[in-house]
């Protein structure tokens, strides 16, 4: 069977094309699986305990007892945890005030004024759960 030039330039064009087509969507599908993955990532403490259980009691074979076992340690580790969080935020805060009081010492009147604002736009983000990183804060 003999095809002509025209026959074989278009049977390249199409694998060419087929595979540009291939590769745009594979992108997108790559693309927005891992900016799925990556907001979804900040999983509930709960969300976690379960997936760590899950995972401890499959990958090690764990018995009912081990679990309950488990979990209670869990619950041990959490509320330590949390009363360390507890001690600290106060030294934390305390730190803090003393980073604002010396960054207003060094500015200007009208400076100051501005970073009034920083800071209230700061604290607004802050009470609606949003984080910023460097340069908004």
């Amino acid at each position: 069977m003999n095809f002509s030039r025209k026959t074989i330039a278009l049977y390249v064009g199409l694998v060419f094309v087929s595979g540009a087509v291939l590769g745009v969507f594979g992108d997108r599908l790559y693309t927005v699986t891992t900016v799925t993955k990556a907001k979804n990532a900040k999983l509930s403490p709960e969300e976690y305990r379960r997936g760590y259980i899950g995972f401890m009691q499959k990958r090690l074979g764990l018995t009912e007892p081990q679990i309950s076992k488990l979990g209670l340690i869990l619950d041990e580790t959490r509320a330590r945890m949390n009363e360390i969080h507890e001690r600290t935020v106060p030294e934390q805060q305390e730190v803090q005030k003393e980073q604002t009081e010396k960054i207003r010492a060094l500015l200007t009147p009208a400076q100051q004024t501005e970073y009034e604002v920083v800071l209230k736009e700061r604290k607004e983000r802050k009470k609606n759960g949003s984080r910023s990183g460097p340069g908004g804060f």
